[in-house]
């Protein structure tokens, strides 16, 4: 399935799975792009990888979260192309943009994200969704983390307000 985006991504930001998020940043560390898939299994996911990141021209920053052999075959296609690739947990993005009483759970985490996303495609104008998975939801907070990391150096995201 081709990924239907105009605008430039220079940052795309994975929560790596069989079934992932995705979404992409342009320049500016405007929300450009999101989107979920799913992947049969890991071969099917480790080809589609290279047909995904072949719609991003522009793309230079590859930021994944995610275990083991999910996120190595990201990793590898990033370094295959010369991407900047960075590996984070999960706790990584929560700890700088959700506060510790909306983290104390992964339930709680997942609710607050959705919640946190929504506001940032709100913010962005980027087209609402009818419906937001989780893996969508973080990968965009994964993002917006990866975008502040990138301005300042500081992991210490700032929540949208």
């Amino acid at each position: 399935m081709p990924i239907l985006t105009r605008r430039p991504v220079i940052l795309l930001a994975v929560d790596a799975g069989l079934r992932c998020g995705l979404a992409g940043y342009g320049p500016e560390g405007q929300l450009q792009y999101y989107a979920s898939r799913h992947f049969r299994n890991k071969s099917v996911m480790k080809k589609a990888i290279f047909h995904m990141l072949n719609e991003f021209n522009q793309l230079q920053y590859l930021v994944v979260e995610g275990a083991g052999d999910y996120a190595l075959a990201w990793e590898h296609e990033a370094q295959r192309r010369g991407l900047t690739f960075q590996w984070i947990s999960a706790e990584t993005w929560r700890k700088a943009i959700l506060l510790q009483r909306e983290r104390r759970t992964g339930k709680k985490a997942k609710h607050h994200a959705d919640a946190l996303a929504r506001e940032i495609i709100r913010q962005h104008g980027a087209k609402r969704p009818t419906s937001l998975r989780h893996d969508v939801a973080e990968a965009i907070l994964i993002g917006y983390w990866a975008t502040a990391f990138l301005r300042t150096g500081s992991d210490r995201g700032q929540a949208p307000t």
